[in-house]
């Protein structure tokens, strides 16, 4: 004799609906809460607004701070939380954003040789927050990333970097050319790394004030930024692959900073 279960049903496994991974630490939703937080002059990196609303409060406080908004499906918002955000969702930053004058003043009253690196279009979190690491190691006083395109400097950034972030600034910039302008008229050389360049990065005199300019992996940098050039250089390859991952080759670049410093 065999036992008989005590009934036929069967059940359903439940499936929750899938969340999107957000990689924040600090998140704010919903119309008063995202008000509340731009009034207070948090650092917000970027705000996702549902597409078919019109939130004027919002997005006028975002207008007048500078704030990158993306309009989104109500689906997008649903996957960021559950909860209820009323079509708008605030993106904290991890760090407080600092202005290239204030660096750049700040390095010149020390009596600093100023070392800037520019990052045009990094968007790849964990290579920001390696270049970063090196970027602090090797003593460059400020990194400038552009108000858009740039990586978002969330929590994996701030991990990546192994906690650089909390002593390097960081100057998130309306225009870069208008950036790499003011830096050239500030005495600044500026020094754009491509593989079009003519010169090695061993070839040029890195010992004055410098802004390294480094591009997106996916096309470099932008033709654009290319005109400001003061020097354009690139790093020799003797391999058969043609470019190094953008965070190496920051590292290879700053050290040769370094290294002609030393010995100046």
């Amino acid at each position: 004799m065999t036992d008989k279960p005590a009934n036929n049903r069967t059940f359903k496994r439940f499936t929750p609906l899938p969340q999107e991974r957000t990689d924040n630490k600090e998140m704010v939703f919903g119309i008063q809460s995202v008000v509340e937080t731009l009034r207070a002059g948090k650092e917000i990196d970027k705000l996702l607004v549902q597409r078919d609303l019109n939130l004027d409060e919002v997005q006028r406080l975002a207008k007048e701070l500078e704030i990158p908004v993306q309009r989104v499906p109500v689906e997008k918002l649903n996957r960021v939380t559950r909860k209820n955000h009323q079509g708008v969702i605030a993106f904290v930053s991890a760090i407080n954003y600092a202005t290239v004058h204030n660096v750049l003043s700040d390095a010149y009253e020390k009596g600093q040789n100023p070392l800037l690196l520019l990052l045009d279009r990094i968007t790849d979190v964990r290579n920001f927050g390696g270049i970063a690491r090196t970027a602090e190691c090797a003593g460059v006083q400020g990194i400038v990333v552009p108000m858009r395109g740039g990586a978002q400097i969330n929590a994996d950034a701030m991990k990546t970097s192994s906690g650089a972030l909390n002593y390097l600034p960081v100057c998130r910039e309306r225009s870069l050319t208008e950036t790499l302008r003011y830096l050239q008229d500030s005495g600044v050389k500026v020094v754009v790394c491509t593989e079009k360049a003519q010169k090695q990065i061993y070839d040029v005199d890195l010992t004055g004030p410098t802004a390294i300019v480094m591009g997106s992996e996916e096309d470099g940098i932008s033709t654009e930024l290319m005109r400001y050039a003061d020097e354009m250089v690139k790093i020799p390859m003797i391999g058969k692959i043609e470019s190094l991952n953008v965070s190496v080759a920051t590292g290879v670049v700053l050290y040769e900073v370094v290294r002609q410093r030393l010995l100046a």
